[in-house]
């Protein structure tokens, strides 16, 4: 038993330690015809520390993680190569903020429909997994509220 329970240890040892990330409230904004970006939001919350380190989506040629500050009286928007993730502490992507970026849209993004989004996190290890999103449309004046929640798959 004793031999059993110690061998049991070290395979647990042995298993890869992927951030476990769970992302809660996953929505894009709609957009009018010819748009041809929006932003998507959601809050991440991860179980190690990790890093959100970019995109994709089936509805634009290019997914980026932007940050909005203000310079004076300017709101600027500027892409960032990653966002980092706390162990323990949600970051919220939210309107203002950062937030991850569709652009080059294949089309009109439209209230009620879904977005699929493909996020890829680095964990304190340096491995990579990919979060698969499917983020409902919120119509363009919509804030972040909301409590619909998904576990990301890896």
């Amino acid at each position: 038993m004793k031999k059993t329970a110690i061998a049991a240890l070290f395979s647990l040892a042995a298993l890869p330690a992927f951030a476990d990330v769970t992302v809660a409230d996953a929505w894009v904004r709609a957009t009018v015809p010819q748009q041809k970006a929006t932003g998507a939001f959601m809050r991440l919350t991860s179980d190690t520390n990790a890093r959100l380190l970019s995109g994709t989506s089936p509805v634009a040629g290019a997914v980026e993680i932007h940050e909005m500050v203000m310079e004076g009286q300017v709101m600027k928007m500027s892409p960032v190569p990653s966002l980092e993730l706390p162990a323990g502490k949600t970051v919220e992507l939210k309107p203002g903020g950062y937030h991850v970026m569709l652009m080059d849209l294949k089309g009109q993004v439209k209230e009620g429909d879904k977005v699929p989004l493909s996020l890829v996190v680095e964990g304190r290890d340096g491995k990579r997994q990919t979060l698969e999103i499917s983020a409902p449309v919120r119509p363009l004046n919509a804030a972040a509220g909301g409590m619909e929640m998904q576990h990301g798959k890896h």
